[in-house]
């Protein structure tokens, strides 16, 4: 019921003396209220016996099923504005069952009603016949506002519907995700109730979009968006709709949490697209299609490719060190410089951007010729860390680390159970003496009961996240230690430079350049993830997560053009 249709029938016979043209504007908000209720046929009938009556002529008409009257956003309601406006005055009247078919919003009917005003056309409701003087403006106006505020309390209560229905686990029929279908569950009245199913087939194109985003195709590392696209409209993958593929759609698909089994409905404004306070999100279970540690792996590597995080100039660009090498007197970045010598031969040096954008005065500056920086580095890399005893000790000494503070986090989590498990009988009890009738629910015992929750959750909390922040040993074999170094020296070494980066960054922070040292800063546990093998070394791409806007282009010139074409 979306299409718009738009009728006219042609009349060009004089019309008699004092006869009006009219152009008829049908409108129903959705499918179901087309089929009944108010139909367009019932007020075609309508409108053609009114305009009989009074021997008016109805010479066109304009028809739009499934729309709302809250905004102007409707075509054919745009092209009955335009045609109004025209200078060979096709009609004197626009004909409606009701102002409530016209505009649902009484700023909006007042502005178009002057507007038609200037051109000389009227606007006529068949049910709520008015005048021009002020007494019945007036009373135009009051309908407008009525209509209004039905509109909003309908809307409303629509809103509090479609939430309880997804509160009970059911599809509000909004546009099914890729990877799932909506399953007809049970039937209530005329009302069929759905819910998400996965769908085996587009399941696995999920799959596939999240490996090669995340691992890749097992040859290159991880692939970018870009490439992912172009890959899958080549393979001949299609959305949902049977479009291709598109970075946007991409990116929509990595961070959807639908995925991961959690459908969060109220999110945003339908129409704005402002998102809503967490409070009002209704977050239901969904059949899971991708594991949890690796959405957020996923999540992770997002946010680690956003040029506003990581400039692609950092993972992407020629120069092997950059947005790794810092200065060590100011923590700037050190950046290239060329010089040329009398004999016509280009130097390439490293060095600071603060001294070379502010001067001196920032920082006194330094520089190390490129190449003899690149080849420090990867050396020592290559012969004092990536070997199979030195990693060893650096695990191991990790390990005892690890060790000596698990004693603290056992005792932490024993004093939160404790707590925990306290709230809990504390609460029984007292629901035990109300149920009893030993105690009455007065206020000042909801008040003990809330703090008592507030408690518990309190303490819960803290548990969980001291949980998931505890990292368990890891027991890594030196087979698996000797081939991560082996890999590691080669891959640093080798290769074009943008993936030679990805493996640096994977295990180091910075590169501290000072004037007689060098320091090469890391993190062990991030090491110890890069052998385990829970993050991949060459994690560097070449493309970035965009940040998309949700109503329109992020170029506000492009958004001002599409609004007035």
């Amino acid at each position: 019921m979306n299409a718009t249709t738009r009728i006219d029938f042609g009349i060009t016979e004089p019309l008699a003396t004092g006869a009006l043209r009219v152009c008829a504007y049908l409108r129903v908000s959705t499918g179901r209220q087309a089929e009944s209720d108010l139909s367009i046929p019932d007020q075609r009938k309508q409108i053609a016996a009114f305009c009989a009556a009074r021997g008016w002529s109805l010479v066109c008409e304009f028809v739009e099923p499934g729309a709302s009257a809250t905004d102007d956003n409707r075509p054919e309601f745009q092209k009955m504005i335009e045609r109004a406006a025209d200078g060979d005055k096709p009609f004197d009247v626009i004909l409606v069952h009701s102002y409530s078919r016209f505009f649902r919003d009484s700023f909006g009917l007042e502005m178009y009603i002057r507007k038609l005003t200037k051109v000389g056309v009227r606007l006529i409701s068949i049910t709520q016949e008015l005048g021009d003087d002020p007494a019945q403006i007036m009373m135009r106006q009051v309908i407008a506002l009525f209509d209004e505020y039905q509109s909003r309390e309908i809307a409303k209560h629509v809103l509090r519907a479609m939430k309880e229905n997804a509160r009970q686990g059911f599809w509000n029929g909004a546009p099914v995700p890729l990877g799932y279908r909506a399953e007809e569950v049970e039937k209530r009245g005329v009302r069929i109730k759905k819910r998400l199913a996965i769908d085996l087939v587009e399941a696995e194109i999920i799959k596939r979009i999240f490996r090669l985003y995340l691992h890749g195709d097992g040859k290159s590392g991880p692939i970018g968006m870009k490439e992912i696209v172009k890959r899958l409209n080549e393979q001949g993958y299609r959305t949902k709709r049977n479009a291709r593929f598109g970075v946007g759609t991409l990116h929509k698909i990595l961070t959807n949490t639908v995925y991961v089994g959690e459908w969060v409905f109220n999110r945003a404004e339908s129409k704005t697209g402002r998102q809503k306070p967490v409070s009002e999100h209704i977050a239901i279970e969904v059949p899971a299609i991708i594991e949890r540690t690796e959405f957020d792996a996923v999540q992770a590597t997002l946010k680690s490719r956003n040029p506003r995080v990581t400039p692609p100039r950092v993972v992407s660009g020629p120069i092997l060190l950059t947005g790794l090498a810092v200065c060590a007197s100011c923590n700037g970045g050190m950046t290239l410089r060329t010089g040329t010598s009398k004999s016509g031969t280009v130097h390439r040096y490293y060095s600071c951007s603060t001294c070379n954008r502010k001067g001196k005065t920032a920082c006194k500056g330094r520089s190390i010729p490129m190449d003899k920086l690149d080849t420090l580095v990867v050396d020592h890399l290559s012969k004092r860390l990536f070997t199979a005893e030195r990693l060893t000790e650096m695990l191991a000494s990790l390990t005892a680390r690890r060790a000596g503070r698990a004693a603290e986090v056992d005792g932490r989590i024993a004093t939160l159970q404790r707590e925990v498990s306290d709230a809990e009988d504390k609460l029984k009890r007292l629901y035990k003496m109300v149920e009893d009738g030993i105690a009455e629910m007065d206020d000042i015992l909801k008040e003990r009961i809330g703090s008592l929750k507030l408690d518990r959750e309190r303490a819960q909390a803290a548990l969980d996240r001291i949980k998931a922040n505890a990292a368990p040993a890891t027991d890594i074999p030196p087979e698996t230690i000797e081939r991560f170094g082996r890999a590691m020296r080669e891959n640093i070494a080798t290769g074009e430079v943008p993936f030679r980066k990805g493996y640096l960054r994977s295990v180091i922070d910075r590169i501290e350049v000072d004037d007689d040292v060098i320091r090469i800063v890391g993190d062990k546990t991030t090491l110890e993830q890069a052998v385990a093998g829970k993050g991949f070394a060459g994690s560097g791409v070449r493309s970035f997560a965009r940040k998309w806007y949700a109503q329109g282009e992020s170029n506000p010139c492009l958004r001002r053009e599409r609004a007035l074409s």
